[in-house]
């Protein structure tokens, strides 16, 4: 029902955009198709999409949620969608806008959504890790090349390995580059190379081309026929620009079949002008070590020394001498000084030895028992005694005693 009013009689401004709100959502939800050509994601729950027609100067702000975006795969500006719209008009500012409930990528956009899908399944099986990269050999005893038959790449990898390494070998199977079979054959021929022992790295070949061209390198059986070989594996398919789930598998990955010949063999001419530069090197090192030591060497020759040997041997027999005069004299003079000791202890023993009191007249007494006479009171009258004297024992007999008082 339409709404009416007057200047006397004026509606509320919710009235009216509640009105227009009604009206725009009786469109209900629509599956239209358009080309996204702006992606505005917000750290949020809402981002903002920008959608233009792709045959008229049409385009439309879009809104969608994480779960939305997230389930449409990998979307970039300039990719072909499908999407759910429902219109609506926000309330605050009356602005027409457009929810997304479902993005569909189609096209190249709807190849690249499952070839991204794939990519994150492998890579949480770890067949992308570095660690698994397997280093290629410095010169490989055979090459397996896989391509199409004279195709540019097998001329590009034949012809630039040969010009860089003329007496390589290089076995080439031949397989479809495009098309549905090209998987199956490419594997086949895997297999069969890694079984050869004399093939030591494996080289897969093919030039540029468009999204469905090169669809059949990210194949998922082919990735794991090139994660499951033995062989190094170099994946040289399409340019610089272009990323197949192989790329990310095999060992090594060349940007084109002319980058993977530079890769897998080394250039004899470069190899050639290293061995030059290294000789060169070891004798420039080797003249100047030469000449170091020549100048040692005559330093060493000019030392006195060496023009008289003997002289050094006349200095260290005088030091050897002079040593031996001082030894000489530090034991005469220890000797000496012993000696003085000596006679000194000696004078010194014979002035306190009995023999020197007796020899100056004095004489001990001993009773018959041998026990000393010091005392009158220790004999009586008559009683025998033996008196010691410097030179000899005098026997004596007791005929009288007198005490001495002291006066």
């Amino acid at each position: 029902m339409a709404l009416t009013s007057t200047p006397e009689h004026p509606v509320p401004l919710r009235d009216m955009a509640q009105a227009v709100k009604g009206w725009v959502e009786r469109c209900g939800s629509l599956w239209v198709s358009a080309q996204v050509i702006e992606l505005n994601r917000k750290t949020g729950a809402i981002h903002f999409l920008t959608l233009r027609d792709t045959s008229a100067e049409v385009s439309v702000a879009v809104t969608l949620s994480t779960a939305v975006l997230d389930a449409a795969g990998p979307v970039s500006e300039g990719m072909a969608v499908t999407a759910q719209l429902k219109p609506t008009v926000w309330m605050k500012s009356g602005r027409l806008s457009y929810e997304c409930s479902d993005l569909r990528p189609t096209g190249e956009g709807q190849l690249l959504a499952q070839i991204e899908h794939l990519k994150r399944v492998l890579q949480a099986e770890g067949l992308f890790s570095p660690s698994l990269k397997r280093p290629l050999p410095f010169l490989p005893r055979g090459i397996g090349l896989i391509t199409a038959k004279a195709s540019a790449a097998e001329r590009d990898v034949v012809v630039n390995v040969g010009l860089r390494w003329s007496h390589a070998r290089i076995l080439t199977k031949y397989a479809l580059m495009q098309g549905p079979s090209t998987a199956g054959q490419v594997i086949a021929a895997i297999r069969e190379l890694d079984a050869d022992d004399t093939i030591d790295v494996i080289v897969i070949a093919r030039g540029g081309g468009s999204i469905e061209d090169l669809l059949p390198f990210s194949d998922e059986g082919l990735a794991r026929a090139a994660a499951a070989a033995t062989t190094p594996i170099v994946s040289a398919i399409g340019h610089e620009v272009d990323t197949p789930i192989l790329d990310l598998v095999a060992d090594l990955r060349a940007s084109t079949p002319t980058d993977a010949a530079k890769r897998i063999v080394p250039d004899a001419e470069e190899e050639l002008a290293h061995i030059h530069q290294a000789r060169a090197r070891m004798s420039s090192a080797l003249l100047a070590r030469v000449a170091h030591e020549e100048v040692g060497l005559a330093g060493i020759r000019s030392r006195p020394v060496l023009h008289d040997p003997a002289s050094r041997f006349e200095g260290y027999a005088k030091n050897i001498s002079e040593l031996r005069q001082g030894l000489w004299r530090a034991v005469n003079d220890v000797l000496t000084a012993e000696e003085t000791r000596v006679q000194q202890a000696h004078a010194l023993v014979r002035s306190l030895s009995p023999q020197s009191t007796l020899a100056r007249g004095y004489a001990i007494l001993v009773d018959a028992s041998g026990a000393g006479v010091s005392t009158v009171n220790a004999v009586s009258v008559k009683d025998k005694i033996l008196g010691y004297v410097s030179d000899g024992v005098l026997e004596l007999a007791v005929t009288g005693k007198e005490k001495d008082d002291g006066r």
